[in-house]
């Protein structure tokens, strides 16, 4: 009798049919697991902290800080010694401290709006109200004003600047933005009287009134600063300037190595 032909073909293993059929009916996983998602979310959360109350960035549009603050450098603040604004209101928690003589901070502008028929210092379409970074020179309470380009502060001469870049041609430039000092001068007093028309170099005393400050820049004859605008209230400070994190010259299009990570003081 002749023998069957046994078939070639090898039989398919059980563990590959099954596993074949087990993946045909599994669910794809989601791209994130939940908890994924939770350290997403947590790291998201912790990142906007830190943007809106502790930390923010700043860069200079303007010439009106320098030497100390140069166009186009990038700054980092610390907002909440002073107090950290609220996103979308007009709150801010409350500060460890507040602005001191000689400290450099960002405030929002009191309204900058130009007066008809005159000259006006502020670029048309501008926000009115700008944030903008300027020194403090007098804290309330504080009797101010400036005699031959010399600040006094209390009666005190203060020393002129930290390298203020003069301008002769300015000195006696007088403005009627200016004009808002007359309803803060101290008359008869032992600082002398008012000037009749206050100039850049010519100006006050001024009392500074309760919860505000007085803040100038550093290159004084190339600044829209207090003089102008009159004095920024407390509630208006968004923070203090702590180093640069980012320096281009604009004008040479290099870097500003030495610029990086400078303290500002």
């Amino acid at each position: 009798m002749a023998a069957k032909k046994r078939s070639t073909r090898a039989p398919a293993k059980k563990s590959v049919v099954a596993a074949a059929r087990k993946s045909s009916g599994r669910k794809s996983e989601p791209f994130l697991s939940r908890e994924g998602l939770v350290s997403l979310a947590s790291a998201v959360g912790i990142f906007l902290f830190i943007r809106i109350f502790l930390i923010a960035a700043f860069h200079i549009p303007s010439e009106s800080m320098e030497p100390t603050l140069l166009i186009a450098d990038f700054l980092f603040a610390d907002e909440l010694s002073y107090g950290a604004h609220i996103p979308f209101t007009h709150l801010k928690t409350p500060g460890f401290t507040t602005p001191k003589r000689g400290s450099v901070v960002i405030y929002e502008s009191p309204p900058q709006r130009c007066i008809p028929n005159t000259d006006c210092p502020y670029t048309p379409g501008d926000d009115s109200t700008p944030t903008v970074v300027k020194r403090v020179v007098a804290v309330a309470g504080d009797t101010v004003y400036m005699r031959k380009a010399l600040l006094y502060v209390n009666g005190i001469a203060q020393r002129p600047g930290y390298g203020a870049i003069s301008d002769p041609l300015a000195q006696n430039d007088s403005s009627p933005y200016f004009a808002w000092q007359h309803a803060f001068e101290v008359k008869g007093s032992r600082f002398g009287p008012p000037p009749a028309t206050p100039s850049h170099d010519d100006w006050g005393p001024l009392l500074v009134p309760p919860k505000h400050l007085l803040g100038m820049g550093d290159n004084r004859y190339h600044s829209l600063d207090g003089r102008y605008y009159g004095f920024a209230p407390l509630a208006n400070v968004r923070g203090r300037p702590f180093f640069i994190y980012f320096s281009f010259d604009l004008q040479d299009w290099k870097f500003r190595w030495s610029r990086f990570f400078t303290i500002i003081r």
